[in-house]
């Protein structure tokens, strides 16, 4: 069985997969960048606190994953942008 989408439903499906794939990419990210700050910081067996450097280190890693989170956002927005200036 063939089912064909008119053109306004292909555009949306195709704005749908865009999101999705932006959601993706943004949750892999943060998997990514999670994963580094807690190599890169936790030295030691954890325990129920972190030392003095681990604290330090977690919070200056975090602060560089929100300047980053806070890039890929706005360059996806701009990429919708930039995508729903062209199809008008």
């Amino acid at each position: 069985m063939s089912h064909q989408f008119d053109e306004e439903t292909k555009k949306e499906l195709a704005k749908f997969l865009e999101g999705q794939q932006a959601e993706a990419q943004v949750y892999s990210t943060v998997h990514n960048l999670t994963q580094l700050c807690w190599d890169k910081c936790i030295t030691g067996a954890p325990s129920s606190r972190f030392s003095r450097y681990e604290e330090s280190c977690l919070a200056n890693c975090v602060g560089a994953f929100l300047d980053t989170t806070k890039h890929i956002v706005n360059r996806i927005e701009e990429q919708r942008k930039n995508n729903n200036n062209e199809s008008l």
